[in-house]
């Protein structure tokens, strides 16, 4: 085949790869630089970085919301993938 052939062959792909290619040209072009908006947005951000430091320092990141529903969801959702049968208290009354 020669190179012509080749590039009709693949002239539907190298159309929308150069028209994916501009597109995102314009959009980069277009679009606003990165410390514009870092510099509309700093109060958003020191004041969320301020609140979490505030939370963390005064009251803690708490231990106990972690202990008890989580382990035993996960075990349940392990015993049903297994194929463990689960055993209420209707079960064992009959």
């Amino acid at each position: 085949m020669d190179v012509p052939e080749k590039l009709l062959q693949y002239r539907y792909h190298i159309t929308i790869a150069i028209a994916v290619s501009l597109f995102f040209s314009l959009v980069l072009y277009a679009a606003p630089r990165i410390m514009n908006i870092l510099e509309y947005f700093w109060p958003l951000f020191a004041s969320t970085i301020v609140f979490v430091v505030a939370i963390i320092a005064f009251g803690g990141v708490s231990k106990f919301s972690t202990e008890g529903y989580g382990e035993k969801a996960s075990e349940e959702l392990m015993n049903y993938v297994a194929g463990v049968p689960r055993l209420t208290e209707e079960a064992q009354n009959f």
